[in-house]
């Protein structure tokens, strides 16, 4: 496992926290949008507080160190890499006290195949390592994509669940899937959710014990975790080469069954 401070630097030098590629103007942008419950922008998530503009950038200041400064409107912004650590860390400890039960049931998911894809691939091995079983509900599941207006499917790959658009995973912030995935399951909702996007925004506001990544233009999540839906979000940036995310994935992996005693 990297070290602490080996870990902040690899993630400085990939560009995962620390000045990352995704403008202040698309943060500011995004949190505008937020604030006007703009459907693409709230990941399934419904918002019990109000929520305004200023608010939710002081929560994205607190939660994953973008700038606080609300003059600072053009250019670059930050992700803090203590607090992205931090945050592994926290998930770490949700996912280690998930897969203490036996027989645990986990369901994950990314809407990022093209970047986030490799960590929750190493997660899903983790879990199965650990006596948990994967479960795949709603696979082929058939919907139209509200804002694109594009027949996406349900698929797996290695039991993480992704979209497809004809013969491609597909980046999406949709929260059907996840919630046709939570009626199919019933009375009986699996025991952990690890995902990003809609597929963590629609479990956390089912009520399912759910974790996530997300990048500083998606809020929602953290202000889901801020009211207690989501029990651990980290901020990254969630595209950058796959190949970067590998010491944090080790980070992460080992911080779970060091916590379980594995």
């Amino acid at each position: 496992m990297p070290s602490r401070d080996e870990l902040r630097d690899h993630l400085i030098q990939t560009r995962i926290a620390g000045e990352v590629a995704t403008s202040r103007e698309n943060n500011l942008d995004h949190y505008a949008s937020l604030a006007n419950r703009e459907p693409y922008l709230m990941l399934g998530l419904t918002l019990s507080q109000d929520w305004a503009f200023p608010e939710i950038l002081a929560l994205m200041a607190k939660a994953a160190g973008v700038v606080a400064d609300p003059e600072h409107r053009f250019g670059q912004d930050t992700i803090d890499p203590e607090r992205t650590i931090d945050a592994l860390d926290m998930m770490a400890g949700v996912v280690a006290g998930a897969l203490a039960v036996p027989g645990a049931r986990v369901l994950v998911a990314t809407g990022h195949p093209t970047g986030l894809l490799t960590v929750h691939l190493a997660l899903a091995r983790l879990a199965v390592e650990l006596g948990a079983t994967l479960i795949t509900p709603a696979e082929g599941w058939k919907y139209t994509n509200h804002y694109f207006g594009r027949t996406r499917t349900i698929r797996y790959l290695d039991s993480v669940a992704m979209v497809s658009d004809k013969g491609a995973f597909t980046h999406s912030h949709d929260a059907d899937p996840m919630r046709e995935m939570l009626a199919e399951l019933g009375d009986a909702p699996p025991d952990l959710v690890i995902a990003d996007h809609g597929w963590a925004g629609a479990a956390g506001e089912a009520g399912v014990l759910t974790v996530g990544f997300a990048d500083s233009n998606d809020p929602a999540l953290f202000v889901g975790e801020a009211e207690g839906k989501l029990a651990a979000v980290v901020p990254l940036d969630d595209n950058v080469l796959p190949r970067h995310y590998a010491p944090l994935t080790e980070y992460l992996v080992t911080r779970v069954t060091h916590a379980l005693g594995a």
